[in-house]
């Protein structure tokens, strides 16, 4: 049997796809991603060079309804398992793992204040140390005997 391997371009990487009986295709999440099983079955290898939790790499087999999560920076290759005669294509979703609502309403809530709190008292400061200069070049100027 001849097998072709496809790749998904950064552009493609979203949506809803097909993978028809005697293709291959390889998947390259740049960030974690979670591939969705609708019609047939696949078989897909996972591996990379990431820290592997569980049983993350290895081969899996996916059938209608299943779901398996790519971490960021995983290789993955799927093909459809298919019974003989069988043409029909495999029907799936590639797609990125939303970030987690905790994560984003953290950074909103506390990290983008506390850089905000950083920025204004390094403004605080530079103006602190003006005054001073200041105070200091008049108090020169006062011990000199300068009217002002």
């Amino acid at each position: 049997m001849s097998h072709t391997l496809r790749s998904l371009s950064r552009r493609q990487a979203i949506g809803s796809w097909r993978l028809h009986p005697g293709q291959a295709m390889g998947l390259r999440p740049r960030r974690e991603s979670l591939l969705r099983i609708y019609c047939g079955r696949v078989w897909v290898t996972q591996g990379g060079p990431y820290a592997v939790v569980g049983r993350e790499s290895g081969d899996h087999f996916l059938s209608p309804g299943d779901s398996l999560r790519g971490p960021a920076g995983a290789r993955l290759v799927m093909e459809p398992l298919v019974d003989a005669g069988d043409e029909r294509p495999v029907h799936f979703d590639w797609s990125e793992v939303a970030q987690k609502e905790e994560n984003t309403r953290f950074r909103k809530d506390v990290v983008e204040p506390a850089r905000e709190v950083g920025v204004a008292l390094g403004h605080a400061g530079r103006a602190v140390v003006r005054v001073l200069a200041g105070l200091l070049g008049y108090a020169e100027g006062a011990i000199a005997g300068q009217k002002w």
